[in-house]
């Protein structure tokens, strides 16, 4: 099975650089607790680590 990823956003994109708030919304997120499920690539990894600090994410199996 593949990878995917659930990412949720945990916290305000208010007062974040304009590059991290554009991340969020490439990823799909718009409000907190807002939950997404993207398939595992380095591109969507990438993404994750530019906003680690704004989202939990999780591995599963989809």
């Amino acid at each position: 099975m593949a990878k995917s990823l659930k990412i949720t956003q945990t916290k305000s994109i208010i007062s974040e650089k304009q590059n991290q708030r554009d991340t969020l919304r490439s990823l799909g997120l718009r409000k907190i607790g807002q939950s997404v499920v993207r398939e595992d690539t380095k591109a969507n990894r990438g993404y994750v680590r530019a906003v680690a600090h704004l989202v939990q994410v999780e591995e599963i199996d989809a």
